[in-house]
């Protein structure tokens, strides 16, 4: 099976488990918590469905590989015994058959009606994932369209409120919640009840212009609530994780309930703003907006202040029963929400890392962990005679032998041997073994970020031979961030850009003549002499025609404390002795050569 469908049935599986703890918890707990934590904790729960988070280790992925291992160790039996139970049985050729070859199926015959059943099975599990996403962006292009009708319908019979008196307070009460852009106030006949519209520019449409001002303060304040709250974006993400998990019932009940908990909890926040004693008042205000006979009945991205008459009836017992919440609950809900937060993640989905293991294995590994595969014993064998070799040739110093060895083996390997290379500081054997690596590898990119914090210029421009000239270019961009000039200088060699960096400005060129620096063009002098290599704390030249090299030292403060000639040694160390000895042991050689042959030819 397809395993981006398989990770989201496990993603629609655990969705499940929370859907009925929550529907089972709100028998329980509906009057005696919060109506807005009711609301948004189904994000939660939203959130499992589209998104396959969760540790490594999990309680899906547990139970995935229990089914997994349980299917293959009952698919495998049968084909490990002969229908005789003699191991040769389909070695023996049936006497007395050979004449009857023409009535042998032929084994390149691929029609449907010739292939066992387990095969068309098959080929079915790994296209279904085809249908289902079929089917989802079919519900959801009708979703959409079925909105665009709604909104179109809607603003062709609206006519904008001209009632100075009633845009005033509008403004008023938007004020009040924050809302500091205007908000449109409009009329269609046509609409069952008041509703607000539009994502980014509310419109509240009302069924008729004559409210009373009791029942349009209510109105405008439940509208705007809704919008400060984002709850249409929230309802049309409970449209998409419909559409996306169209085969669970249980999104659709999940559904229902959300949208009731929406109404509900902005009833609570209304009643929150306004003071609880004026729950009558408001509870009348939702009765009057059943009385519209518009013919247009809620969309999808609307939200309205009355939907249906049972709904209304549990809004009306709930708001008569609204109350402030204690401390107690307060702290109790805080709990509860970090319990299911806690679940969900534990629950886990199904690994993004069996993506990895290919679909032809299962059948070794679930019947026995511990059995390796002949390529991962191949491979486990090569890389330990090539890693004894390695050793062997870079305790000798023999750079040749270490540098065959070493392109022998894997990634994981290689990375070993880099990371014990660059602790000794052995910038030879980096150098080659950087050389040995792909362009813009993983190696490569992990090295750059861990040596450019380090500030090594030495090792990490050999690591720009195997930069691509995009990767180098945003490495430019990092170092001219950081104002690292000596990085940008050699990250601009490597561009091909020449001495950009180089160019001195008069003070510079004034302090270096200060300490007997003469700076002409691209060429330094000191006493007389011309350099070969110049290095300074943000500056690295390098003339092949010079006779010294000079050091810069700075205090802290960045000026110029000292400056020296550089040893042997240190020159090494920063650009490298690119010297290969000349002791190849020419057996050694053979025998690698040889080793490599055979593991190759196994």
């Amino acid at each position: 099976m397809n395993i981006l469908l398989k990770m989201f049935l496990s993603m629609s599986f655990s969705g499940s488990l929370f859907i009925l703890l929550l529907l089972a918890g709100k028998r329980f707990l509906k009057d005696k918590i919060s109506r807005q934590w009711q609301y948004y904790i189904w994000l939660i729960v939203v959130v499992r469905l589209l998104l396959p988070f969760g540790p490594e280790t999990n309680l899906m992925g547990k139970a995935y590989q229990t089914i997994d291992q349980a299917i293959t160790h009952s698919v495998s039996l049968p084909q490990q015994q002969s229908p005789s139970g003699d191991t040769n049985a389909f070695n023996v050729p049936a006497s007395g058959m050979e004449h009857d070859n023409q009535n042998t199926v032929n084994p390149k015959d691929d029609s449907i009606s010739s292939r066992p059943v387990g095969d068309i099975l098959s080929l079915f599990s790994n296209h279904v994932w085809l249908i289902w996403l079929m089917v989802a962006l079919i519900l959801l292009v009708q979703k959409i369209t079925a909105y665009h009708s709604f909104i179109r319908y809607v603003k062709a019979g609206l006519n904008p409120v001209s009632n100075v008196e009633q845009l005033d307070r509008l403004s008023v009460i938007a004020e009040q919640t924050g809302r500091k852009r205007p908000v449109e106030l409009c009329v269609n006949p046509l609409v069952s009840s008041p509703l607000l519209i539009g994502f980014f520019r509310p419109c509240i449409v009302l069924p008729s212009a004559d409210i009373p001002e009791k029942d349009f303060q209510y109105i405008v304040l439940h509208e705007l609530t809704h919008y400060k709250r984002r709850d249409m974006f929230y309802k049309w993400l409970v449209q998409i994780t419909v559409c996306l998990h169209w085969f669970n019932p249980l999104v659709y009940l999940m559904r229902r309930e959300i949208t009731k908990a929406c109404e509900f909890s902005c009833d609570e926040a209304v009643l929150s703003k306004m003071g609880y004693d004026n729950a009558q008042d408001y509870g009348e205000t939702l009765l009057d907006a059943m009385a519209a006979v518009g013919k247009y009945k809620e969309s999808l991205a609307a939200v309205t202040l009355s939907e249906n008459k049972q709904l209304l009836k549990e809004r009306l017992g709930a708001i008569m029963n609204l109350k402030r919440k204690s401390k107690t609950t307060l702290f109790f809900t805080s709990v509860l929400t970090l319990c299911i937060i806690l679940g969900v993640v534990f629950v886990g989905v199904y690994p993004a890392a069996a993506a990895d293991q290919p679909s032809n294995e299962p059948a070794v590994s679930g019947l026995n962990e511990n059995v390796i595969s002949p390529t991962q014993e191949k491979n486990s064998s090569h890389n330990e005679v090539f890693s004894s070799q390695a050793e062997q040739y870079y305790e000798d110093d023999n750079l040749p032998l270490f540098e065959i060895a070493f392109s022998r083996l894997d990634e994981k390997a290689q990375g070993e041997w880099l990371d014990k290379i660059y602790a000794d500081d052995r910038i030879r054997f980096w150098k080659t073994a950087v050389n040995m690596l792909d362009v813009d590898c993983a190696l490569i990119q992990q090295y750059a970020e861990k040596i450019y914090d380090d500030g090594n210029i030495s090792y990490f421009s050999t690591l720009t031979s195997r930069m691509s000239e995009e990767t180098l270019e945003e490495w430019m961009g990092i170092a001219a961030d950081d104002e690292k000039f000596n990085f940008q200088s050699i990250l601009s060699n490597a561009l091909g850009q020449g001495n950009k960096f180089d160019t001195l400005s008069e003070t510079q060129k004034a302090e270096y003549q200060a300490v007997g620096i003469t700076v002409d063009g691209n060429n330094h002098y000191y006493q007389g002499q011309l350099v070969n290599i110049f290095l300074d704390m943000h500056r690295l030249a390098v003339n092949p025609a010079g006779t010294v090299n000079i050091r810069i030292t700075r205090s802290e403060d960045g000026k110029i404390s000292d400056v020296a000639y550089m040893t042997d040694t240190e020159v090494t160390e920063l650009l490298g002795n690119m010297e290969e000895p000349n002791d190849l042991y020419d057996a050694e050689m053979e025998e690698l050569l040889n080793d490599m042959n055979d593991f190759d030819n196994k």
